[in-house]
């Protein structure tokens, strides 16, 4: 097995936040009262419960390291995420930044940052 990173990310409700990943073509692997974990392929996201968490003050943030970061912004706009520059959930589809990398983003309902940074060839 390769080394590999599953962010824990906060909640407000986690039946909501599996509704909005399944959207995005993550499925359930473990969920109770007290975590969740979500997978996409390779990708791996678990989430606790945070009810009283903010979106507008949310710090919470990863990256999300895709072989096609541009296809997974389309899933994203497909399933309805608004490409837009504030507002919760949002998505913007990847763009070369100063560090060489195509990198985009989304916003989930719960304001966490999930940022979509291309793999280099």
């Amino acid at each position: 097995m390769t080394d590999h990173a599953t962010p824990n990310l906060p909640s407000r409700d986690l039946d909501a936040t599996a509704r909005f990943y399944a959207a995005l073509g993550f499925e359930p692997t473990w969920k109770d009262g007290g975590w969740m974990i979500l997978k996409r392929g390779g990708l791996t996201l678990e989430f606790f419960p945070y009810p009283d968490l903010d979106p507008a003050t949310s710090w919470f943030s990863c990256c999300l390291r895709l072989d096609d970061a541009d296809a997974f912004s389309a899933v994203c706009t497909a399933a309805g995420v608004p490409e837009r520059s504030g507002g919760f959930p949002r998505v913007r589809a990847p763009v070369l930044e100063h560090s060489g990398l195509r990198i985009g983003y989304l916003v989930d309902p719960d304001g966490t940052l999930l940022r979509l940074v291309q793999n280099p060839s």
